[in-house]
């Protein structure tokens, strides 16, 4: 029911775009775009009002609470965007779901370490005040995760139309 009004709102929207670009990019744009706002939202709302921009102490660990930030949105956006990517967007992968899901969490791993590398060099050494960061890190992640996604995690075959 979720994949077919998901569906059914995005494609609403196409018609206007789709002499600049196909469905499947469109969709990526969209579920991509949408994710990415929930997790500079998490972000936000974590940074300032779970966390009121102190340390997280687990005892055996300090995180700064931007780097503590990244993992609570992390924990929001990983599912949802693996929906979204799965159900939505790469519907003509060959893949079995739970390779796709395997794949899919090496590269968040990947795209977690480098949203943790590029916040703490925009914070720490440039000064960066910290949603500014996380917005400008996301722009980098996101290049990268869509070259990813498109030819390794839901690889599939050239021919293969979207839904």
């Amino acid at each position: 029911m979720a994949k077919k009004l998901i569906i059914s709102i995005i494609d609403f929207f196409y018609p206007p775009f789709s002499k600049v670009m196909p469905l499947q990019t469109f969709r990526y744009a969209a579920c991509g775009g949408a994710n990415t706002l929930l997790d500079i939202f998490i972000f936000f709302i974590s940074y300032n009002f779970i966390l009121h921009k102190q340390d997280l102490d687990l005892g055996f660990l300090v995180l700064k609470p931007y780097s503590a930030s990244v993992f609570i949105s992390f924990c929001i956006s990983f599912p949802t965007g693996f929906f979204l990517m799965r159900n939505i967007v790469f519907t003509g992968s060959t893949l079995h779901g739970r390779v796709q899901l395997f794949r899919y969490f090496l590269l968040v791993i990947i795209c977690l370490a480098l949203n943790y590398i590029f916040i703490k060099l925009f914070v720490e050494q440039w000064h960066i005040y910290p949603t500014v960061a996380k917005i400008l890190t996301t722009v980098i992640v996101i290049s990268f995760s869509y070259l990813t996604q498109k030819n390794f995690t839901f690889k599939a075959e050239q021919n293969q139309q979207v839904d």
